[in-house]
């Protein structure tokens, strides 16, 4: 999935000569955390986030600190051709809440933590009606296809496959079905000498 199918295009922007408290209230308004800051053209020209208007905003009555103060310059930013893995490890990497989307030095689009995991959520099925079975299947060859095949002769209809990252001798995974009775299929699997961690209708 490219960030370009996840990120939320033409973001409201603002420029360096916007005030703290003008930012802080286009952002109440739009329910937005973070605003690109743009030159002309929507060209790139920082990033501020909630947070840091926040923090400034009492010192800015106080002392004189501008919105000018508290743009991040050079901000950690993504292209809309870039995979949707890269910005989550962004993300996850640099602590950030979310990033601008630029192409050719024009802010396109903004991503952010809560896109990224709305479209984990939508590829692992969490929201849709589902059943759920968690196995251990062993590291030898051809057992995860073994297991796959034992699901599938009892009636599971798989949406998705994952990996655990637990770090176990054995390799882990977790099946999201088609609403069904699990209890079948974890008996044929356990009968196949595979463990069975979970098992939710």
């Amino acid at each position: 999935m490219k960030i370009k199918d996840l990120m939320i295009p033409n973001p409201i922007t603002i420029t360096r000569g916007a005030t703290i408290e003008e930012a802080i209230e286009v952002m109440k308004a739009n329910s937005i955390r973070h605003l690109p800051v743009v030159k002309e053209d929507d060209k790139l020209d920082g990033f501020v986030t909630l947070s840091d208007l926040k923090t400034g905003l009492i010192p800015s009555m106080v002392a004189g600190v501008t919105l000018e103060d508290l743009v991040i310059r050079d901000p950690i930013a993504v292209n809309p051709d870039d995979d949707v893995e890269i910005a989550a490890q962004l993300i996850y990497k640099h602590k950030i809440g979310g990033m601008p989307v630029v192409k050719d030095g024009r802010v396109v689009g903004i991503i952010t933590e809560s896109d990224i995991l709305r479209a984990f959520v939508d590829m692992m099925g969490i929201l849709t009606s589902s059943s759920r079975i968690d196995v251990v299947v062993g590291n030898e060859p051809g057992a995860l296809k073994r297991a796959l095949q034992i699901i599938h002769d009892n009636g599971g209809e798989i949406i998705n496959v994952g990996i655990t990252a637990e770090r176990r001798k054995k390799k882990a995974y977790y099946f999201r079905l088609a609403p069904c009775d699990t209890r079948v299929i974890k008996e044929a699997l356990e009968k196949e000498g595979m463990d069975v961690v979970t098992a939710m209708d």
